[in-house]
């Protein structure tokens, strides 16, 4: 009998890349991951790094540096590789230099058997996860973005501030583009169960005044307020790719809202946008829809063109 052992492969080594190496060594989520960038000797060295640390840790996951050509047997595929925004840019001027990153990625792996699922971080993340989808041929449950899976936690974060509890009580979704236009379906954050809107009636003494258009810029400034800090986020993105492939590897059925492939779900077809969907062995196994507003789902449906207008300039 021959058991199967999970494989992940990392594709871009840089700080994105070997933080989520380092979660998913520390967590043990995979028995083995694989590590390929452009720059094999950088590859290599997070290799050396990263195995350092499996004697203080519950598991030993096997990490290798490679070419694409050995991902041919990998159960997901990371891509972090991409090109960051110089200052005032917007992930958005970043999409075709992205593109033509992503394209010199997709060919050869697919050329080595690959039958997995593709996790996509590059930004634009929604764009770009739609790409890799054409150039993949993969059936649309294989190609996942991260999406609003960071945008989320961030949120939740915000919201656990406000109101003083942890935010893992907190059940909130950013949704729509992981960029300036996400929007938040108010009508649907509880507390524990308890209707947000409820907790700020309840608790005016503690909570204020409650701006929540102020909430969601908040949200989706917060990479920018740390990227003029230190240069760039890499934990919280590591963390929630982690926590997408440990949900995927252990065929959890956890509900992230990530990007996916949309074909008719909130009126919306033929576009990747973040969604809260059902994630497990399959990949994206199937999206939650959520009930909305009149006004949130005119909310969703103007990120949602954004991306769509942007995604127009790199599909075939």
């Amino acid at each position: 009998m021959i058991i199967k052992k999970s494989k992940i492969a990392i594709i871009g080594c840089g700080l994105v890349g070997s933080s989520t190496a380092f979660c998913l060594v520390t967590q043990g989520v995979c028995d083995e991951i694989l590590m390929i960038d452009i720059n094999q000797e950088k590859a290599y060295g997070e290799v050396l790094d990263l195995r350092d640390t499996i004697k203080y840790l519950d598991r030993n996951v096997k990490v290798k540096s490679g070419t694409y050509e050995d991902c041919g047997d990998a159960d997901i595929i990371i891509i972090t590789a991409g090109a960051p925004p110089k200052p005032g840019q917007t992930r958005l001027d970043t999409l075709e230099i992205s593109a033509k990153i992503t394209e010199s990625i997709v060919g050869p792996v697919m050329k080595s058997g690959f039958d997995g699922i593709f996790l996509v971080v590059s930004n634009p993340v929604d764009m770009i996860a739609h790409f890799v989808y054409q150039k993949s041929g993969l059936p649309k449950q294989q190609v996942i973005g991260s999406g609003t899976a960071l945008d989320t936690a961030r949120l939740q974060n915000l919201i656990a501030e406000l109101v003083d509890v942890d935010p893992r009580s907190v059940y909130a979704y950013s949704m729509g583009e992981h960029g300036d236009s996400l929007m938040v379906p108010w009508s649907s954050v509880t507390i524990a169960g308890k209707s947000f809107y409820d907790v700020i009636a309840d608790n005016k003494e503690l909570v204020g005044d409650v701006d929540l258009d102020e909430l969601v810029i908040k949200t989706a400034r917060e990479g920018w307020e740390i990227y003029q800090r230190k240069g760039t986020t890499y934990y919280g993105i590591a963390s929630a790719c982690a926590g997408i492939c440990k949900t995927i590897l252990y065929d959890e059925n956890k509900i992230i809202p990530v990007s996916t492939l949309l074909e008719g779900e909130y009126g919306e077809s033929d576009v990747f946008a973040g969604v809260p969907v059902i994630l497990n062995r399959h990949g994206a196994a199937d999206v939650l829809e959520i009930h909305m507003t009149e006004d949130e789902l005119v909310r969703f449906k103007a990120s949602v063109k954004i991306i769509r207008e942007a995604t127009a300039k790199i599909l075939i």
